[in-house]
């Protein structure tokens, strides 16, 4: 079962994955979704559940993952609610990541012929999100799919392919549609606070 950390992604029959692994991930997710909001006992539930959680790692419930063991994040991460993180490979977030409401990160697909389908064939590859990177409300991030450092990705967007560093891309599926610049600061002047 080493090739649900693979870095590589897999193919393989859902039904051969050990029922514990995916059973610990449920109760530290209910468990988590049903926690009051002091950050000590969440943080106390994400080191159980997440591969790697960084001190800074922020998840508003409700949350919800497949394993837990392949999430890692590398720096502050705030996840917003209803996030779901289908794992069935490794997914980092880098420092700096803002992930908005009812986004999905899916690492896991199925086979497109109907009769493996239903034999429970799988796909599953990685997601990266490199340093800094803004992924809008609703958008969905799929297998294979690494973001660049900095980039900002549309709400309602679906990634299927690798964005760029530095750039905004939207849509369905997502493409990029220009460069982060200077001209997208906000000027302290315009700040209420």
């Amino acid at each position: 079962m080493d090739c649900l950390k693979s870095s590589q992604g897999y193919v393989g029959q859902n039904r051969a994955i050990p029922g514990e692994w995916r059973e610990k991930a449920r109760q530290l997710c209910w468990e988590y979704n049903q926690s009051a909001p002091d950050q000590q006992t969440r943080s106390e539930l994400l080191k159980q559940l997440l591969g790697t959680c960084h001190p800074l790692t922020f998840i508003e419930p409700a949350f919800r993952c497949d394993y837990g063991f392949n999430i890692h994040t590398h720096g502050l991460a705030v996840i917003n609610y209803n996030c779901v993180i289908l794992d069935t490979s490794p997914v980092h977030i880098g420092a700096g990541a803002f992930i908005a409401p009812g986004v999905c990160l899916a690492c896991a697909g199925h086979a497109l012929d109907p009769e493996q389908r239903a034999e429970g064939i799988g796909t599953s590859r990685p997601i990266t999100l490199e340093e800094d990177v803004w992924i809008g409300a609703n958008a969905v991030v799929c297998g294979g799919v690494t973001i660049g450092k900095g980039s900002v990705i549309g709400a309602g967007s679906v990634v299927t392919r690798d964005i760029p560093a530095g750039v905004v891309a939207a849509g369905v599926p997502c493409r990029v549609i220009r460069p982060v610049t200077e001209a997208d600061r906000i000027p302290p002047e315009q700040m209420a606070f």
